[in-house]
């Protein structure tokens, strides 16, 4: 049938949310959402949204927190936007209804996580992403201009003559249709589970980065993955997140022998940033030949239970009592810090098409993005990216060294692609430790599969498990060819033939673009 509006958003999480909520006094918006709109990964934001508003910090302060977080890489700007502007987001959340825990003298009571120097982080017990996101979305849906499609599925930007115009989509009966915008956002959050282990909900497959680049749009960063520290690693359980906020208020992460061991790898110990301690975990299980754990027993029972109310129920269905048991954790995919490349306005290198929250890489958070930004990152940059589309289309002056990698297809031969057998890969070749004979025999076999389905595409059209399949092949080739490319290690990408930081050959950021 075909669907118009001024505005199309396709992605229901922070970014997306925020967004729509400024489009929706401009013009008429439609908001694709893959599945039901709630489910996203704001939803699984456990430890909080980031903001200078106590006391003892500042703007300031948390630049310096951010910046040392991402490992020389951080492009400057875009943290000075985030810091500068998030308190005032922040203030907007709470005015707007959302119950973010409150201290005894009624202000908002702040955690502390990893490479944080202060207490800034806000939260609402340990579900303050599913209460943003009740929130913002209670916003979007009592605004008569915000037409929500759920269960539709995103399948192909509309482009012509450099421009974006809409996009192709399936809709809950598999039927195909499209929106027409004359600018279009991307905030279809991230791609873990293009690995095996992953925080990441099913749906987080990498769409709008894999359409974005199908496109012709540039992506920057991709070999900086996140690997969070602290998943539950318990046979047959899912891997459920286990906050940095639990190691903020007091929790140890120790040995099978009950010692508390980052010390021996990283001198700040638990709290040192997300890429240190899970590289200390894997190197403590290699030393030792044994699991490591997460321990809380130290501490008030009643209060950890009543503090993490969702985690301990978590760790109750595995069989585990969060406050008294040692619980067994190990690292999992968690955040991807590259994306589409965008300005400090969300435009692309497309003109007409924007991308703000987790599918999108301003450059904020570097090589390794500092605990509790992602959701201060989607509120600020869906709200730019709104205040952009409503001014002229035009294409963005973005901040990588670009380059053009030639075609991605090599020669369409052997098996095809089969999602779980990717996922493993990419976890065992481009995970935690990277090295270049897995990533080139990776590239190599990634590279034939992503040939082999751009010429089944020609053929047989679009369906759901295609579109899930080729997100997860297009972007793991996108993140092995860089990881490859990079010979040094920082941040969130450890190459063990090349362990040392290397600011003379790679302190850049470099694009790839389809040819």
């Amino acid at each position: 049938m075909g669907v118009r509006g001024d505005f199309l958003v396709i992605g229901s999480g922070i970014a997306g949310l925020r967004a729509a909520i400024s489009l929706a006094e401009t013009g008429d918006v439609v908001m694709l959402t893959k599945a039901d709109p709630r489910e996203s990964n704001t939803g699984y934001a456990q430890g909080g949204i980031a903001a200078a508003v106590g006391s003892d910090d500042s703007p300031d302060l948390h630049l310096s927190d951010t910046i040392a977080a991402g490992d020389g890489l951080c492009v400057d700007n875009a943290v000075r936007v985030l810091v500068d502007d998030g308190p005032k987001y922040v203030r907007e959340l709470i005015e707007w209804g959302v119950g973010f825990d409150r201290d005894s003298t009624g202000h908002p009571a702040l955690g502390r996580e990893a490479a944080h120097s202060v207490r800034r982080v806000l939260h609402a017990r340990d579900t303050p992403g599913r209460e943003i996101g009740r929130v913002l979305w209670q916003k979007v849906q009592s605004h008569p201009r915000v037409r929500v499609f759920d269960d539709a599925l995103a399948m192909s930007l509309i482009a012509h003559g450099g421009e974006c115009r809409g996009v192709l989509f399936v809709d809950r009966d598999g039927k195909p249709d499209r929106v027409e915008a004359s600018r279009t956002l991307i905030a279809t959050g991230g791609a873990g589970q293009v690995f095996r282990e992953t925080t990441n909900p099913a749906i987080a497959t990498g769409d709008g980065i894999a359409m974005a680049f199908e496109a012709g749009a540039r992506v920057v960063d991709l070999e900086f993955i996140q690997f969070h520290p602290t998943a539950l690693s318990v046979a047959g359980a899912p891997r459920f997140l286990l906050s940095e906020a639990l190691r903020g208020e007091g929790a140890w992460l120790v040995n099978a022998a009950g010692e508390r061991f980052v010390h021996r790898y990283e001198s700040a110990g638990d709290l040192a940033s997300r890429d240190l301690v899970a590289r200390a975990i894997v190197r403590e299980m290699e030393r030792t030949n044994a699991p490591v754990f997460l321990s809380m027993d130290h501490l008030d029972h009643e209060y950890v239970r009543q503090r993490f109310p969702s985690i301990t129920e978590a760790c109750r269905r595995a069989g585990l009592d969060l406050a008294t048991d040692r619980i067994p954790v190990s690292p999992a995919a968690h955040y991807v810090m590259g994306g589409i490349e965008t300005d400090l306005d969300g435009r692309t290198s497309i003109a007409g098409l924007f991308a703000a929250g987790e599918a999108a890489c301003t450059g904020v958070h570097g090589a390794n993005r500092l605990a509790s930004n992602s959701l201060l990152e989607g509120l600020v940059f869906g709200a730019r990216a709104a205040a952009a589309m409503t001014g002229p289309v035009k294409a963005a002056a973005l901040f990588g060294i670009a380059e053009q990698p030639g075609s991605l297809r090599s020669e369409c031969s052997g098996d095809s692609p089969v999602a779980h057998v990717v996922r493993d890969l990419m976890w065992r070749h481009a995970g935690l430790l990277r090295s270049r004979d897995t990533l080139e025999s990776l590239v190599a076999r990634l590279s034939s599969w992503w040939g082999l389905l751009a010429h089944a595409q020609s053929e047989t059209g679009s369906e759901r498990e295609f579109r899930r399949l080729s997100s997860l092949v297009t972007v793991s080739l996108l993140i092995a060819r860089a990881a490859l490319r990079r010979e040094e290690s920082r941040g969130g990408h450890f190459r063990t033939d090349f362990p040392h930081r290397d600011d003379i050959h790679w302190q850049k950021h470099v694009s790839d673009v389809l040819a």
